[in-house]
């Protein structure tokens, strides 16, 4: 069956892969984007997760400001060599790191950093509100920790659902590009400065970052 070239235009840009991991992708699932394109996100996660243990001494400091100047962010993010630190893709990923945190404000780097006294007092008010609900204690426990995700999704920069897209969290936004470069890459820290505002960082001393 001859290879649809509109699919692997879609699948190519939904995935952000080459052209010829695209092409694969589509003649082992017969042509089925969908299919393609959580095969490509299995393959390309698998990679990262090999990649996650290297060294990582070179990458950028990029940075965004807000057309009115009232809102900036500025991101190290890092990789394994200048070269890949120089290439495009990389540099669009600091970008849209940049844009997000902009957007979304995140406090920490990942759920790991969250202060162990906020986390026990949010975990307290979440259980004190499902007992409210009259809920049988198995129960309970398993609406606490759901609820416990979405608090880690909001206030975790790894945790987040991508502004562009929010059923990609930031942390597999970062692992895509991982797949295309070939390289671990991490946020090693990042700050927000809003005007008026105490600004917020969060950095890889204090545990945060990908390992």
């Amino acid at each position: 069956m001859p290879l649809d070239t509109e699919a692997l235009k879609t699948v190519r840009s939904r995935s952000g892969a080459g052209v010829l991991d695209c092409k694969k992708a589509l003649e082992e699932t017969g042509g089925d984007i969908e299919k393609a394109l959580v095969l490509l996100r299995e393959r390309g996660l698998a990679e990262a997760v090999k990649k996650a243990g290297r060294e990582t001494a070179e990458g950028l400091v990029h940075s965004y400001v807000h057309h009115d100047g009232r809102l900036g962010v500025m991101v190290e993010l890092l990789c394994e060599t200048d070269f890949v630190a120089r290439t495009e893709d990389f540099r669009e990923l600091a970008n849209e790191l940049c844009m997000h945190i902009a957007m979304c404000a995140p406090r920490y780097l990942r759920a790991e950093d969250v202060p162990e006294a906020e986390a026990e007092e949010e975990r307290r008010i979440l259980r004190a509100q499902a007992e409210q609900e009259g809920k049988p204690e198995k129960v309970i426990e398993k609406m606490v920790e759901g609820r416990m995700r979405k608090f880690y999704a909001q206030v975790c920069l790894l945790q987040q659902g991508w502004v562009r897209d929010e059923k990609v969290t930031i942390e597999e936004l970062i692992k895509r590009t991982i797949a295309k470069v070939g390289e671990n890459i991490r946020v090693s820290r990042f700050v927000r400065f809003q005007l008026g505002e105490e600004a917020q960082m969060a950095c890889a001393e204090q545990g945060g970052g990908e390992r």
